[in-house]
């Protein structure tokens, strides 16, 4: 689809057409004890009475502040936005630590280049997605794995038998820079070093406000951005009040994931757990590019090898309605998949989400381009039509800065 932008005229309208579909009010909320979980070190401060938390990886990020989640929309699209993110580092380190890697991702790690990321997969032995996230070299034998959801250092550790490599936690939380003027921002707050030379997927070293952090070319938004990592000893506190005071000048404000979460579902992110998981392979997922089969040893790469090839999650689009999460699709009378997330987009004006189609014996030649039903909660029924991922930029040229 061809994105546009909507005139600040037209905002109300992609605001009333989301049917306050927010994070909070899509899930029952309750109250939970932060004892056997992490708190974020960064939540005093943004933290107030209408903040409601989400749980990943063990850790809370805030999934609404009690603001409008479009306005944050449209300051991410057009300037800058802080997000206190939960994703969780893990340190691979040691004379075997390509070795450990290459077992249990799906690609290649020993031909990245120090201070350089690439996005990998982890499969289960039956082929299916276990965990997904970016790994990022940091010296010949030391790698962060940046996780999604779940639980994921015991697996590794699984495979560490007679491998001289240590799998440790870094206690890094992560901070997201998002949006065309994010370059400003760091190079505000990076004064003096070469934050502009970052280029797209690549990392480095900066000191920020007197400590030193690692900064990468990346994000959950489709935008142009970076994300920062701390370390167990920083003052986060002091990190978060330098990053502030640098995008001052240049319009940032920090927000919740509701705006972040409309973002990366247009730029056809997948979220591990709910768009994916442990019952779809790469290839049921989209993911194929990210398979190499010619690496001679991986976890799942037998059950890969004779997996079926058929992509089964596609976007759907419908003028009438968000799509939320559950939410039943129809060719005919007959249900053939089931919205895994969805949303209302500012930029396109129209309901979009991820649509995953029932196992292979139920499908019916090329799902792309056909009009199917979105059923709702209601039991009403509105038209609809499958395209692929993303709903627009294929290239990624936004977050590389291309054009």
């Amino acid at each position: 689809m061809a994105a546009r932008t909507i005139p600040l005229s037209d905002m109300n309208k992609a605001s009333a057409n989301r049917q306050k579909l927010s994070y909070a009010d899509s899930h029952s909320v309750v109250r939970l004890s932060s004892k056997r979980f992490e708190q974020s070190p960064y939540s005093e401060k943004y933290v107030n009475e209408q903040t409601v938390f989400g749980l990943y990886s063990n850790r809370f990020y805030p999934l609404t502040l009690g603001g409008d989640a479009i306005d944050d929309y449209w300051r991410l699209r057009q300037s800058v936005v802080l997000y206190d993110v939960p994703e969780k580092p893990l340190e691979i380190s040691g004379p075997d630590a390509v070795n450990l890697l290459e077992r249990v991702l799906t690609r290649r790690v020993d031909n990245l280049k120090c201070w350089r990321a690439r996005y990998a997969i982890a499969c289960s032995p039956q082929g299916g997605i276990l965990m997904d996230g970016v790994v990022i070299r940091l010296a010949e034998d030391r790698f962060w794995y940046v996780i999604a959801n779940g639980e994921f250092e015991s697996w590794l550790l699984a495979f560490t038998e007679g491998l001289d490599v240590a799998v440790t936690d870094p206690g890094s939380r992560v901070l997201q820079i998002q949006g065309p003027k994010s370059t400003a921002v760091l190079s505000t707050a990076a004064a003096g070093q070469r934050s502009g030379e970052l280029r797209y997927f690549h990392a480095g070293m900066f000191d920020l406000g007197g400590q030193e952090v690692l900064v990468s070319r990346t994000g959950w938004t489709g935008e142009l951005g970076f994300e920062i990592y701390s370390r167990h000893n920083i003052d986060h506190s002091a990190l978060w009040d330098h990053l502030m005071a640098s995008g001052r000048d240049h319009g940032m404000n920090y927000a919740s994931a509701e705006s972040m979460g409309i973002r990366r579902i247009e730029a056809g992110i997948l979220d591990n757990g709910t768009d994916m998981d442990r019952g779809m392979t790469p290839f049921a997922a989209g993911l194929e590019a990210f398979v190499d089969l010619s690496k001679p040893d991986f976890v799942g790469r037998d059950a890969l090898e004779q997996a079926d090839r058929t992509c089964l999650l596609f976007g759907l689009v419908c003028d009438s309605v968000a799509p939320r999460a559950g939410l039943p699709v129809f060719k005919g009378d007959t249900q053939v998949g089931h919205v895994t997330t969805g949303d209302w987009s500012p930029t396109l004006n129209t309901g979009i989400g991820y649509v995953r189609f029932d196992d292979i014996d139920s499908v019916q030649g090329n799902w792309l381009g056909q009009k199917l039903i979105l059923g709702d909660l209601d039991d009403g029924r509105h038209d609809c039509e499958i395209v692929p991922l993303p709903f627009y930029d294929r290239e990624k040229k936004i977050p590389r800065a291309i054009g």
